[in-house]
């Protein structure tokens, strides 16, 4: 019974996502009183607003509450039109699957949204063969502007090669300029994570089409929107704030005085996570922005991978300084045991690694994709290897 409750939780959150904007507080508010089952089925019956608690003790006025009831018969006569199994059913024939909070692949530090000021999301549509959880367990948000300059192109793809090389999964969000060479050089190593602001069978921009197929095979990429959504100005906003919930830290590369990456860095320090900017020519508009961090918002002055481990290694998590595979200390279950015990320093499949564990294909590349985020493998020409 209790896994009926959380399939049809899950069925209305995917739902949900083809109806109201990415981290309404509002209906955050209502899902976490009532149950997205509870909010999807009001919805869809046209009946009112379920009340939840307010903020304090104030009541929200006559205007707020006409806003709110407008919203609320918004999203009534768009869940109207929304077939449940239709968009399951396109998702899946797209190889897009949806991950709720509390799924095994649901990233922890996403609950760190409900913070002050912070949207929580309210699930996530997930394509690629990477785990999502396990690639964000070490991972960086690498950010920049879109006109980047060569410099900042350079520096981009110079530290994410370079932190990938040590099985730190770079995050960004698959924009032109610095976002694209940051994925670039972080899928030549290993793996990486687009986070986007439309439908995943949407290539925006359509110039990174190829780039997101290759992603695919190895990392994922992360939408709050559902199928077939383009994208709108405000949801790039929206989404910046998953960038910086997803990793421990944010480095900002280049940036303008007004580019949409200090919008991102504004959601890394609001979360407590780790601030960084490089710093660029004086002379350069696209190295401002990154001077207004180092000089007002107490960002940490990076200018390599090494000075970016340094910094997230204040968390308390033990990055090492030196070349070579991350290696942290895991709790590897049975499965976790064997599978590792069956990769061999020459690399194999993972079909070949699942026989020779004894472990099913789909938990041992699931197995793999966390033992990558910890260092204990990594992939090679031949598929899975030790590192050496």
């Amino acid at each position: 019974m209790e896994r009926d409750t959380e399939g049809a939780d899950a069925r209305a959150r995917a739902c949900l996502t083809a109806v109201a904007p990415p981290g309404d507080l509002w209906l955050g508010a209502m899902l976490a009183e009532h149950g997205a089952a509870r909010v999807w089925a009001e919805l869809v019956a046209g009946a009112p607003p379920p009340m939840v608690p307010c903020a304090g003790d104030e009541e929200p006025g006559p205007e707020a509450l006409d806003r709110l009831r407008r919203r609320w018969r918004r999203w009534s006569a768009t869940a109207a039109g929304v077939d449940p199994d239709g968009l399951l059913g396109d998702s899946a024939a797209a190889g897009i699957r949806f991950v709720a909070p509390g799924d095994p692949e649901w990233p922890g530090r996403l609950d760190e949204l409900d913070l002050p000021g912070g949207r929580r999301s309210h699930g996530l549509w997930v394509r690629g063969g990477g785990d999502l959880r396990d690639l964000c367990l070490r991972s960086v948000a690498v950010v920049g502007a879109r006109s980047a300059t060569a410099y900042g192109e350079h520096v981009a793809a110079e530290m994410a090669y370079e932190l990938s090389e040590r099985a730190v999964v770079v995050v960004s969000g698959g924009a032109y300029g610095i976002d694209g060479a940051a994925h670039r050089a972080a899928h030549a190593v290993g793996s990486t994570v687009v986070v986007l602001a439309c439908g995943l069978d949407v290539d925006y921009p359509r110039g990174h089409a190829g780039l997101f197929a290759d992603v695919a095979r190895t990392g994922v990429l992360v939408s709050e929107r559902p199928v077939g959504s383009t994208p709108r100005a405000p949801d790039f906003l929206v989404r910046n704030r998953l960038i910086a919930a997803l990793t421990p830290g944010t480095v900002v590369v280049e940036a303008g005085r007004r580019s949409g990456a200090l919008n991102t860095a504004s959601h890394a320090a609001e979360l407590n996570r780790v601030l960084m900017a490089v710093p660029g020519p004086v002379t350069s508009a696209m190295s401002a922005g990154c001077h207004l961090l180092l000089r007002d918002w107490q960002a940490g002055c990076v200018t390599c991978a090494d000075d970016v481990l340094a910094q997230v290694g204040t968390l308390g998590e033990e990055l090492p300084l030196e070349a070579g595979p991350l290696r942290v200390s895991a709790e590897l279950g049975p499965d976790g045991v064997r599978v590792l015990e069956a990769v061999p320093r020459s690399g194999a499949g993972p079909a070949v690694i699942a026989m020779a564990s004894g472990v099913g294909l789909e938990n041992t590349m699931r197995v793999l994709g966390l033992l990558a985020a910890t260092g204990l493998v990594e992939r090679c020409q031949s598929g899975w290897r030790l590192p050496r």
